[in-house]
Order: C-alpha cells, then sequence, then structure tokens
C-alpha cells in the first residue's frame, strides 16, 4: 500500500497516492497535528488530552481513544483487526505517529542540502522547497500553545530560505530574477536587515544603483521609524560600497573575468622571463599541481597525470636534491586510503626511495626526507605496508624534531593513511584529526585544517557520536566555500548519507522512505568528474548493500546486487553474489579463498558482507575469521570511519556471529 504523505505547511492534511483521507472532525485533526509536532516521538495520552482542552471532560481519555482509533481506520484501512499499527503505533504511555513523508520534513531537508550545493542547484532546491508551503505552518491551530514553537521555527525558517535563494541568485549571476521575491518577501517583513541587503545589492548588479541607494534609505527610515534602531554594519557598509561602485559589488562572472587578466598577464611575464628550460620551472610546476589537485572538475586526475612527469623529468636531471624537492613538494593533503591509480603511487614510491639513498646524508636535508618519508606513506595507502607504517612514523619523528608545522601537518597526513591496518582505530585517527585542525589553525594552513576536520568527521561517526561529527562536517564546509575547495562537498555529503543511513535522521529532521538511498546516490553523482576513481570505484554498491545490511545480518541474498559494478571490492562481495544466485557450493569456496581486504577505511564493512554470507551458510571457520577481524571494533559502527557508509553496530554483527558459533 502507498505510504501516507502528510501536510503541515499550511491545512493540516493527510493523502495517499495524491487521494485526501478523510479526517473527519477538527478533534481528530489536532490529534494528527499535536503527535506530527512531536516528530515520531511518543506523546502521552495525558499530554494529548490536555492539549486538546482546557478543561478536559470526565469523557476526555476516551475520547482520544476514539479519535486515534478513526485516525487508524483512515490512514490503514487495510489493517487486519487485531493487529498492531504500523502507522499511528501505541507506544507504552501514549502514541506516536511514525510518519515517514511530510512536507516540513522534506522542506527542511532540501533547505540543509542547498547549504551545501552550488549557486545554479542551490537556487532550484529552495525554489522547490518554498514551493510546498500552501499556508502558515499548521494553519488551523495558530491559536494553540502546542504548536507554536514549532510554527514559529518553521516560520523563521521559510524567510530564511527566501533570502538564501536570493543569495544562490546572485551568485549564480541572476540577480534581476531576486528582485520581485525579495520586494515581496520585505513587504511582509520590513524588519529583516539581510533582505534588505540583498535587494539593494541585487538592484546594483542589475545596473540600477539609484533603485539601490534609495532601497538602503528606505531600509534606514524603516528601521529607525519602526524598531527605533539604526542598520547593522552590514547595510551601513554596502551603502558606502555602492556610493564609490566598489569592484567586490561586481557579480562573480566580472571577478573572474579581473582574476582571469591577472592570471594571464602573470602566466605571459613567467613565460618571458624564466627559461624554458631552467629547474626552477619544475618546482613551479609542482606548486601548480598542488593548486590544480584541489579545484574539482578534472584537476585532480591532471595534477596526479602532469605529477608523474614532473617527477619523471627531475630523475633525469640526475640532481637528488631537485628530486626530493619536487616530489615533496607535492603536499596535497589526503582523506581517502585507497590510490587513485596504484601503478602511479608505486612508480612515486619507487622515486621517492631511490632520492632517499641518493640525497645526502647531512641535517641540512633533513626536511627534504621527511617530505620524502611522508610521501611514501601517503602513496602507499591501504598497501597495509610494513615499510609505509615505518615511514609515517619516522616522518612524524623528523617534523617534530624540525619543529615546522607545515612538514609536520604533511606527516601526520601519512601516519592518518597508515592508520587502518586493522579494525577499531577510529580513536587513533580522531586524535591525528584533533592535532592537524588545532595546528593548521594555528598557522594558517587551511587545506590541512579542512583534512582535520574531515578525519574527524569519520572518526566520530565510527564512534557514533553525530553531534560532534556533525560540527566538522560544517566547518569542512564553510572552510571549503571560502577558499574554493569543491572536492571537500564530496566527502560532507557521504557523510551525510551516511548519518541518514545509521540513524534515519538529517540535522535537520527525520528522513523519508528511502532517503539514505537518494542521499547516496546523490553522493555518486558528485563523484562523477571530479578525478578521483580511488573512491568512486564501487563505493555507490557497497552503501547500498550496507544500507540494506544494517540491522539484518541474515538477508544478504536479497540485499546485495548483481548487475552492480563492485570495483575493486568484487573479492569480498563475490561470495554473497554466489548466495544471491542460489550457488552455495561457489560461496563457501569463494568465502574459503578470501583474501584479507585492504587496509584501509571499509575493512569493517567488507567484514560484514563476508560475515553475513557465513551466517547464512553456517560457515563456522568463515564466522571465526570474521569475528576476530571485527572483534577490536566493539562499540563502533561497521565502516562509518570511512565516513561515507556503515553496515550498522559492529555489536549486533558480533552477537549474531558468536550466537551462530554457539
Amino acid at each position: 500500500m502507498d505510504q501516507v504523505a502528510f501536510g503541515v505547511l499550511g491545512p493540516v492534511t493527510a493523502e495517499r497516492a495524491g487521494l485526501p483521507l478523510a479526517l473527519k472532525g477538527p478533534r481528530h485533526r489536532a490529534v494528527l497535528a499535536r503527535l506530527l509536532v512531536a516528530r515520531r516521538r511518543v506523546v502521552p495520552v495525558a499530554r494529548l488530552v490536555a492539549d486538546l482542552w482546557e478543561e478536559p471532560p470526565p469523557t476526555a481519555v476516551g475520547a482520544i481513544r476514539t479519535f486515534v482509533g478513526d485516525l487508524r481506520r483512515a490512514l490503514e484501512p487495510g489493517r487486519p483487526p487485531r493487529t498492531p499499527a504500523r502507522l499511528l503505533a501505541t507506544d507504552g504511555p501514549g502514541y506516536a505517529l511514525r510518519a515517514e513523508e511530510v512536507d516540513a520534513w522534506r522542506f527542511e531537508t532540501a533547505v540543509g542540502t542547498a547549504a551545501h550545493a552550488e549557486p545554479e542547484r542551490a537556487a532550484r532546491l529552495l525554489g522547490e522547497a518554498l514551493e510546498l508551503w500552501r499556508g502558515p505552518a499548521y494553519a488551523e491551530f495558530a491559536d494553540e500553545q502546542w504548536c507554536g514553537g514549532e510554527r514559529g521555527r518553521l516560520a523563521e525558517l521559510r524567510l530564511r530560505a527566501v533570502e538564501q535563494r536570493a543569495e544562490a541568485l546572485l551568485a549564480a549571476d541572476r540577480a534581476a530574477e531576486a528582485v520581485p521575491d525579495l520586494d515581496a518577501h520585505l513587504t511582509g517583513h520590513p524588519w529583516r536587515e539581510e533582505a534588505w541587503r540583498l535587494l539593494a545589492l541585487a538592484l546594483y548588479r542589475t545596473g540600477r544603483q539609484g533603485d539601490a541607494l534609495a532601497v538602503l534609505r528606505r531600509a534606514r527610515a524603516t528601521l529607525t521609524g519602526r524598531l527605533g534602531v539604526d542598520p547593522g554594519r552590514a547595510l551601513r557598509r554596502l551603502e558606502a560600497d555602492v556610493l564609490a561602485q566598489d569592484p567586490g559589488l561586481d557579480a562573480p562572472a566580472a571577478r573572474e573575468a579581473g582574476a582571469a587578466r591577472v592570471w594571464s598577464r602573470a602566466a605571459e611575464a613567467y613565460d618571458r622571463n624564466v627559461a624554458a628550460g631552467a629547474r626552477v620551472r619544475l618546482e613551479s610546476t609542482v606548486g601548480l599541481l598542488r593548486t590544480l589537485a584541489v579545484t574539482g572538475s578534472g584537476g585532480l586526475a591532471a595534477a596526479l597525470e602532469h605529477r608523474l612527469a614532473a617527477i619523471t623529468a627531475a630523475e633525469e636531471s640526475g640532481d637528488p636534491e631537485l628530486t626530493a624537492r619536487v616530489i615533496g613538494a607535492y603536499d596535497v593533503p589526503a582523506i581517502w586510503p585507497r590510490s587513485d591509480d596504484e601503478t602511479a603511487a608505486a612508480r612515486i614510491v619507487g622515486a621517492a626511495e631511490r632520492a632517499l639513498v641518493r640525497l645526502p646524508a647531512t641535517p641540512a636535508q633533513d626536511a627534504a626526507r621527511c617530505r620524502l618519508l611522508a610521501t611514501i606513506a601517503l602513496e602507499s595507502r591501504g598497501t597495509g605496508s610494513g615499510r609505509a607504517v615505518a615511514a609515517a612514523a619516522e616522518a612524524e619523528h623528523l617534523a617534530r624534531r624540525l619543529d615546522d608545522p607545515a612538514l609536520l601537518a604533511f606527516a601526520l597526513n601519512g601516519v592518518f593513511m597508515q592508520s587502518c591496518t586493522r579494525t577499531g582505530l577510529a580513536p587513533r585517527r580522531d586524535a591525528v584529526g584533533t592535532e592537524l585542525v588545532a595546528l593548521a589553525a594555528r598557522h594558517g594552513l587551511v587545506t590541512y585544517e579542512v583534512l582535520g576536520h574531515l578525519i574527524r568527521t569519520q572518526a566520530r561517526a565510527a564512534l557514533s557520536d553525530f553531534t560532534t561529527a556533525d560540527a566538522h562536517a560544517g566547518a569542512a564546509d564553510r572552510l571549503a566555500d571560502r577558499h574554493e575547495l569543491p572536492l571537500v562537498r564530496v566527502f560532507t555529503q557521504g557523510y551525510r548519507a551516511l548519518r541518514l543511513a545509521a540513524t534515519g535522521e538529517t540535522e535537520y529532521g527525520r528522513g523519508g522512505t528511502g532517503a539514505a538511498d537518494a542521499a547516496y546516490r546523490e553522493v555518486g553523482r558528485l563523484l562523477d568528474g571530479p578525478g578521483m576513481p580511488g573512491v568512486r570505484d564501487g563505493l555507490l554498491p557497497l552503501a547500498l548493500l550496507c544500507l540494506r545490511l544494517a540491522g539484518r545480518p541474515y538477508g544478504i541474498r536479497e540485499a546485495v546486487d548483481p548487475a552492480a559494478d563492485w570495483g575493486p571490492y568484487l573479492p569480498w562481495v563475490r561470495p554473497a553474489l554466489a548466495l544471491a544466485a542460489a550457488d552455495e557450493t561457489a560461496a563457501r569456496d569463494a568465502l574459503r579463498g578470501l583474501p584479507e581486504p585492504p587496509a584501509d577505511l571499509v575493512q569493517e564493512a567488507l567484514w560484514c558482507a563476508v560475515a553475513a554470507v557465513a551466517l547464512d551458510l553456517g560457515d563456522r571457520p568463515a564466522l571465526r575469521r570474521c569475528l576476530a577481524a571485527l572483534r577490536p571494533a566493539t562499540g563502533q559502527l561497521a565502516g562509518a570511519g570511512s565516513g561515507l557508509l556503515t553496515a550498522g553496530p559492529v555489536d549486533g554483527w558480533l552477537a549474531a556471529m558468536e550466537e551462530a558459533l554457539g
């Protein structure tokens, strides 16, 4: 049966398949609205009575039960007699409405997503979200105290959404489209200073400088006359900037054109003045590649390709110090411990090892030696190499002794990459992230500050501390927006999909049915193009498999998708694929020949996929192997250290395996 969709952004409604449900009288609607305000939490009968009547009659409790019974018949007409209600459930001392589809929740989710989207998409999302409003929230209950707080919260969120959409339109160079909505918005809400600022800026960008100044003067008169306050600093500064025709007020495209001129002239000067064969060109190239690697839109793939060419050219020069500088200068923070190109990574590690051997053994070269060791640790990600672990430790030791913050940040990145040697190491990674955030913030190392926040997002998710993880994901997004680091969005949006999968909630409320699935597919879309095959390949199918497996250790046959491209994860999914094809012999054979998962952030999730097959088959050797591998992660969420996916609490998997083993 189709699920029931509830509407509260206007009069309270309930419908199925687009057809309204008969909710009977005002008290029935009030009970429904009160349960919707509770957002799936239990509302005791005594609370319902107190909220619905100023002076409850003696029959109030019986009346509530009657209302609930009528609502249940409307919401679940096909429910067999004497079976528990699924949607409007009795729970302890009261009732809970287990709603999935509520227009207010959809609105909140869209606003939250838009806050982290590029301008064009943000404007579209916010426009669609605002169209959900049919009137004031919980319109017929405007005078009810139990509804006041929720009505006020949603109303404020709507006002902010109007302004966020205008800001997105401005950022997308669509200033003229923002003017009419802002004008109407201010008619009803003249105290909104941010709306006045956006309207004046939109008018200025459409060539209406006089109108912009008139709006700012009207804002001053309104605020002074109605509220007795002067305009805030943002409005005062905008007025001064408009009068001065400050170039900073121009649309982003105009500013970018100015930046393009500066870039072009600087590049021409460089070509004229730096000899074509000069070695400094190699080092300058690596500096350019560092910037290119974090720009998105294929920049990372291009940077990796040209980086290898630069290293090869440096080695051909026969100068080990130049080679060390070229290799070590590429200190681009890395968050995912699986290589995008294992062949290229192996070549870089080989070049670094050769440079280490040839580098003069003098204290003056300790910094270069540290960078080479950190490079080895980073480029050996996911290999489980003892040499890489040792290189990370030695690089960290050298960096601390040299007391160089940038060097220590680079070395700590190597330590992080080598902190996946077994399951359950989220606390260790959290400590690395904590130090990176503090170190980078203190010394202005922005990209490493972002890295630290992303590491802590991953680690705290693994430890089920979503409040802290939310804070670090938000901090990473703010830094990324300020410093134009678009690749960060892949990981923060991936974290939010994980959060939804693990809790059924976003930062803004409950997610509807299939919301986590949709969130993961959006992450998959974000991964198309940035040049991160080490993250992208096989991730979406694995995330969806984990989503279906979480809390259902025995559901592997239905959960695995035989048609998916499993990429590098295929060996650990192959037993499940055989089981789904009803070939238990092949599944057992695949379990017996299974290699250890890579030393990366999804190894716990892969062990869970294997454990699900072993549980289904009752394969005791495989169960003992999975049990031993997952036990160090007791108390954590399986795979959530990836910051992208989870197969649910490790403890549940351990309990299922221990029970099966007797």
